[in-house]
């Protein structure tokens, strides 16, 4: 029996798909195999040597401590593209609510008492606003939200301009013809009317918009950010509001700097926050966490490298290794020194880390474990 672990609520539907006859699913698990999380924060947690495995229904992993997990041989995975739609849906509402002040003026609206209809017609000049027809977007960020914002906003009458270095060829055929692929983040700050963020936070992107590049966009522009608080320097953002620079600014990370400031709108981090969104990346989650704990292959790992290969053979080992040369002879050595014959192999690197996986027939000895784990560079061994 394996143990998982659930830091948050987990949808149901999610958490049926790990059967009951394999693994112990609760919120007071002890000593767990595998961790599901949404939004807890896990950097002060200490781990058991039981952990393999942490599966964040959801797309960013800033509250797992994940190069710590990858010294440890833990698998951490996200749910990419699982809640999409929500947070498209959701951006769609904030090019609305950056270009026409609906929340001021639904709050005005609330204080009227007497003779409405006439305070209404009197009063609503204050809160117009302008269309998003005929306007250029700029989308940071063309992956599996933000392709799905720019077909939108396409559909919506809008020109749209995106920019994307890491653009996966998948992505990419998803992508409406009429978006505009710019060569660099600059080229999308010179010519949008509405920025749009749809990119992790990474020490590359932490910041991006800041007083250098406010400074590159046209005044009167209009930001939109439901990826992470710390793309945006607050205190650059609220000087540019102050300035005119920027008109408006639709964030759906709420921080002390960002909460009752004039054009800011702070959306309490709904994004994702749909039935759908999160009945998908709990079914996500559990998913690529049973196929790593049953057969030790890796789907959508922030920190280890896709690795798929069908069982074969009596045993799979599983060796997670630092990516540097000569660790496949060394472990092919080790394996036909403790007579185990390999059948089938693959191995894999993602940054500083690397997974190899072989299928064996005989008998997988303590020994052939203990002379894996010995080789300088090998993380972890695990076998299945």
């Amino acid at each position: 029996m394996k143990n998982i672990l659930c830091l948050n609520k987990i949808a149901k539907v999610g958490t049926d798909k790990l059967d009951p006859a394999v693994y112990n699913v609760g919120t007071e698990v002890a000593n767990p195999d595998g961790i599901m999380v949404r939004s807890a924060a896990m950097h002060e947690m200490a781990f058991g040597p039981e952990l393999q495995a942490i599966a964040r229904a959801g797309a960013g992993v800033n509250n797992i401590p994940v190069d710590r997990c990858s010294e440890e041989g833990i698998v951490v995975f996200n749910t990419p593209g699982a809640n999409a739609n929500g947070v498209k849906e959701l951006a769609i509402c904030a090019l609305m609510l950056a270009s026409r002040d609906v929340v001021g003026g639904i709050k005005w609206a609330s204080t009227l008492t007497e003779d409405v209809a006439k305070s209404v017609e009197k009063g609503k000049s204050k809160f117009a606003g302008v269309e998003i027809q005929g306007k250029t977007l700029g989308v940071i960020g063309l992956g599996a939200i933000g392709g799905l914002v720019a077909n939108a906003a396409v559909a919506l009458g809008m020109k749209v301009v995106g920019c994307d270095p890491f653009l996966s060829v998948d992505a990419a055929w998803n992508i409406d013809h009429n978006v505009v692929k710019a060569a660099s983040y600059e080229d999308v700050f010179k010519a949008a009317d509405y920025v749009t963020l749809h990119v992790p936070s990474t020490k590359d992107t932490k910041g991006m918009i800041n007083a250098d590049t406010l400074a590159t966009m046209k005044d009167g522009v209009r930001i939109i950010n439901l990826a992470r608080a710390d793309l945006v320097n607050a205190a650059d953002l609220k000087a540019a509001l102050a300035s005119g620079k920027v008109a408006s600014y639709v964030v759906d990370f709420p921080t002390e700097e960002t909460i009752g400031v004039d054009g800011i709108v702070a959306i309490p981090h709904l994004g994702a926050s749909t039935e759908e969104s999160e009945d998908n990346c709990a079914v996500m989650a559990a998913v690529q966490l049973d196929d790593f704990l049953r057969h030790g292959n890796i789907k959508n790992s922030v920190n280890y490298p896709n690795v798929s290969m069908p069982m074969g053979g009596d045993k799979r080992v599983c060796v997670f290794h630092k990516n540097i040369p000569n660790m496949i002879s060394q472990i092919t050595a080790v394996l036909a020194e403790t007579h185990a014959n390999i059948e089938n192999m693959i191995n894999k690197s993602k940054g500083d880390n690397a997974y190899t996986v072989v299928d064996v027939t005989g008998a997988v000895s303590d020994d052939l474990v203990a002379k894996l784990t010995a080789v300088d560079g090998i993380v972890k061994v695990r076998v299945i």
